[in-house]
């Protein structure tokens, strides 16, 4: 049993980020974030991968933590992504973003930088000793070229703030270690989408998610399904969404969600370089996809 807070149980929405004429587009991120709760979901991450963070200046990634905090008013809970390369300038956002109200923080591991294991221990415990909201770890070495192990997490795990891994690596094997070995100080949320029943399967607590972007009340309803015990009911939704899922990565994400959210009207298509719209291929994928789900 866990023996620390849980920031949430089901599925939170890795938020993208609209745009408009080159600027963050406030109005279409409002509707985004009203339509999600609406939709049941349970919780929303803002400024994430998903959230095109890395392009953000910091006075954007600052105002989309607040403006997101602020929308959602306590109805749902809001993880702020604040991780960085720069631990200095993590520390920053986080304690702004505990400043805004954020409920959680996710902190990536340290791309580029590649630190090696008791630079992430050191690196990690500077940033939650600066933080009075609770720490998700973001585990996710494909793109980071940095991955957690099995002894940083158990480490990082005395931390009395550090209460969570968001595990993407698609290494099952790892979860299932990492659930054996820290199962009881720490909660794991499935990082792909893909790997949603999986992760529950070993004792996760939900997905965050890029599907829910675009099918927030069935990624919620196969969570709670499970919770239920409906064991069958959410299989059977995590192998119906399978292709869609793998629609909304048949290009670096975010990418396609991004494109899937501009089909069905909730923003425009739009991105920063070095992201760019989909190939037509691609497009045509995505679209045969969303309405193959129902969704357009």
């Amino acid at each position: 049993m866990l023996t620390k807070p849980i920031v949430f149980e089901g599925a939170a929405t890795a938020l993208i980020t609209p745009m408009a004429g080159g600027r963050v587009d406030y109005a279409s991120f409002g509707a985004l974030i009203d339509a999600q709760i609406e939709a049941g979901i349970d919780a929303l991450v803002v400024c994430g991968t998903t959230g095109e963070s890395s392009t953000l200046t910091d006075e954007e990634h600052r105002e989309c933590i607040r403006f997101c905090v602020e929308r959602t008013a306590g109805r749902v809970p809001v993880i702020a992504g604040t991780g960085s390369n720069d631990t200095a300038y993590a520390i920053e956002l986080t304690r702004a973003a505990c400043e805004y109200g954020a409920d959680a923080v996710l902190l990536v591991t340290p791309y580029y930088n590649k630190a090696t294991p008791k630079g992430l221990v050191a690196s990690f415990a500077a940033i939650a000793d600066a933080s009075i909201k609770p720490v998700i770890l973001y585990n996710v070495p494909s793109r980071t070229g940095c991955a957690l192990t099995v002894p940083v997490c158990r480490e990082l795990a005395r931390h009395e703030r550090i209460v969570a891994v968001k595990e993407a690596s698609g290494n099952i094997s790892f979860t299932a270690e990492l659930a054996a070995t820290c199962g009881d100080s720490l909660a794991i949320y499935s990082g792909n989408d893909d790997q949603i029943l999986p992760i529950l399967s070993l004792g996760g607590r939900g997905v965050i998610s890029v599907l829910s972007n675009v099918a927030p009340a069935e990624t919620a309803a196969m969570c709670r399904m499970w919770r239920e015990g409906d064991v069958a009911g959410a299989v059977a939704e995590q192998l119906r969404l399978l292709p869609l899922v793998n629609a909304l990565f048949c290009e670096v994400n975010p990418v396609p969600v991004k494109a899937a959210m501009a089909m069905m009207g909730a923003c425009r298509e739009e991105y920063r370089l070095p992201l760019c719209s989909p190939e037509e291929s691609s497009r045509a994928r995505i679209r045969a996809e969303l309405e193959r789900a129902g969704l357009l």
